[in-house]
């Protein structure tokens, strides 16, 4: 039975995939490293801002420390909060779907992005207090892959649910995503996933429990049929 609905927000919510990766390439290029496009969409999306630069850092076998790491963190939201304001997009459907949603089930958004991001998302979609759980970069230590930040989603939910009512179990859960390591972090959560193929082709999405086109006119009974 479904009873609880988690949204991850890049890539769902928003489209804002690309100004991350923008803003990850000119930080790296003024490290001496270069990410293309592929790259990018290939081996780091989905990653919070620590994960990624960790990862290409490792692969490049260039030094890390923390105080380079909160340098380039610092740089990296810099150049993505500017660009956010001139060129974010909210999917069409969005905040439709999310409405619907949450007149049924208790509603929670995990996300890789940092809080003010998703503040600034939510606010502008018009689905702020729409859910009952937020989750960001900044509540969990260790991003996507790792089921963490679903399974703090989950513990929020339950924390806030309405009294009398039955703890929401890991199985009675449906993750919104849009990248493979999303899908995976769902699974190992315990979680069924449904993906939206905005970053990834939908056969490349074959691990999620549905891939649906797009939040547009989607409805809850092709979702909650997970569930029979």
């Amino acid at each position: 039975m479904l009873r609880a609905m988690i949204f991850d927000m890049d890539g769902v919510i928003c489209d804002s995939e690309p100004l991350h990766m923008r803003a990850f390439q000119k930080v790296l290029q003024e490290e001496g490293i270069a990410l293309t496009d592929n790259d990018y969409y290939d081996q780091y999306l989905a990653f919070d801002d620590r994960g990624c630069f960790e990862a290409v850092f490792k692969l490049h076998r260039k030094a890390l420390d923390s105080e380079l790491m909160k340098k380039l963190l610092a740089r990296k939201a810099r150049y993505f909060d500017e660009d956010m304001k001139n060129h974010l997009v909210i999917y069409p459907g969005a905040e439709a779907f999310v409405r619907k949603a949450g007149e049924k089930y208790a509603l929670a958004l995990a996300s890789g992005a940092r809080r003010l991001e998703v503040e600034y998302v939510l606010k502008k979609g018009k689905i702020r207090g729409l859910f009952t759980a937020i989750v960001s970069a900044d509540d969990v230590q260790r991003g996507k892959p790792d089921p963490e930040s679903f399974q703090t989603a989950l513990k929020l939910l339950n924390e806030r649910r309405l009294q009398g009512s039955s703890e929401i179990a890991s199985g009675e859960c449906l993750v919104i995503e849009d990248s493979l390591h999303g899908i995976a972090a769902a699974h190992r959560a315990g979680m069924k996933c449904a993906a939206i193929p905005t970053s990834y082709e939908p056969d490349q999405l074959a691990q999620a429990n549905l891939v649906i086109d797009s939040l547009v006119g989607l409805e809850l009974g092709r979702l909650e049929a997970l569930f029979v």
